[in-house]
């Protein structure tokens, strides 16, 4: 539910674009926050929108993309995931990030979720889906993507998550609204 009644309490005096790359901006703005008082806000801009889809098979099984995360400096388990360009469809982006990061492909596919990733410092905007009905072949990441990608039961992944053991926000959000899904006999 958009929230439209509430006015916008920050006034932005200026404006300045610090740096640019074909994936992110990062706008430096001048503010009076909601008390007046004078200040600088900084948002991360996305350039491309955020996708993540967990393939689910017959039998609960599902199929997840181990990668070493610089940001974080960390190895992380995901599901697949990616950016899409703005002016493609959605779905039509998350089924290129499958096949190009697993090989699988799906005939079902279910939109489970829509979410701004972090509202306090960025405009990063994920649509989430399950893939189901799939078929398998050979995975083609791009040339900057060094993946692992390991089938599990879904069970196990949601243990994963419910651990701590998997925080990717993506993941995190995916699995717990499947797991939920799954409860009130919809999945």
């Amino acid at each position: 539910m958009e929230n439209t009644e509430h006015i916008n309490p920050w006034t932005t005096l200026t404006t300045e674009n610090v740096y640019d790359s074909p994936w992110i901006g990062l706008t430096k703005h001048n503010i009076l926050n909601p008390n007046g008082n004078p200040g600088t806000y900084s948002v991360v801009h996305f350039k491309n929108r955020a996708l993540g889809v967990l393939p689910l098979d017959e039998d609960y099984n599902t199929w997840i993309v181990g990668q070493y995360r610089y940001p974080i400096n960390q190895y992380s388990w995901e599901i697949p995931e990616g950016g899409g360009n703005w002016e493609v469809a959605p779905l039509d982006s998350a089924k290129r990030e499958l096949l190009e990061e697993t090989g699988i492909t799906a005939t079902k596919w279910t939109k489970i979720q829509e979410m701004y990733l972090s509202n306090s410092a960025s405009d990063e905007y994920c649509t989430l889906y399950i893939a189901q009905e799939l078929s398998f072949g050979d995975a083609s990441p791009e040339d900057n993507e060094q993946l692992e990608v390991r089938k599990l039961h879904f069970d196990i992944l949601y243990n994963m998550v419910e651990s701590g053991e998997i925080k990717d926000s993506l993941t995190v959000a995916a699995v717990l609204k499947t797991k939920l899904l799954m409860l009130e006999g919809k999945i």
